[in-house]
């Protein structure tokens, strides 16, 4: 996977959490996952098509990170353990970022369509990532925790 899809993941994370949940956002070194399973305890998953790309971006956020996003969002306390209300938030949190991202890739006249988001909770639970392509993991650090964004694109031969 080239970098100019990647920097445009990275730099919508980046400013979509530090836009909406007013929290600073250092990225890590990026890597190679080297299996399917979820890396925090909340997942928010968006498929990615168009004539050329194809793949799947994945957010997933340790628990004191995505309570404290939600709690920065909303403007409530922080909440104790993940409800209604934070699955909801991450599948926003999903759509923002890959909407951003998208836009990015646009202006590199790379075009593609967002499928629903769909947010899952649970730890170590595997994802259908495409066969045969990297996945990419960015990891980002707050004050509150980790998040990873992991892209799992590819161009269609």
């Amino acid at each position: 996977m080239k970098a100019e899809f990647l920097n445009p993941f990275l730099s919508a994370a980046k400013s979509v959490i530090e836009t909406m949940a007013h929290l600073s956002v250092r990225v890590k070194a990026l890597s190679l996952k080297e299996n399917k399973a979820t890396y925090g305890v909340i997942t928010g998953i968006i498929g990615l098509a168009s004539e050329t790309i194809t793949g799947t971006m994945v957010i997933s956020f340790s628990e004191p990170c995505i309570l404290k996003i939600v709690s920065n969002m909303t403007g409530e306390p922080e909440k104790t353990k993940i409800d209604a209300e934070v699955v909801d938030a991450v599948g926003e949190l999903t759509n923002m970022i890959s909407g951003g991202a998208k836009n990015q890739l646009a202006k590199m006249k790379m075009k593609f369509d967002l499928s629903l988001p769909t947010t899952i909770v649970g730890k170590n639970i595997d994802i259908g990532y495409r066969a045969n392509t990297p996945i990419i993991v960015i990891p980002f650090m707050t004050a509150s925790g980790e998040f990873v964004v992991e892209a799992n694109l590819a161009l269609r031969t």
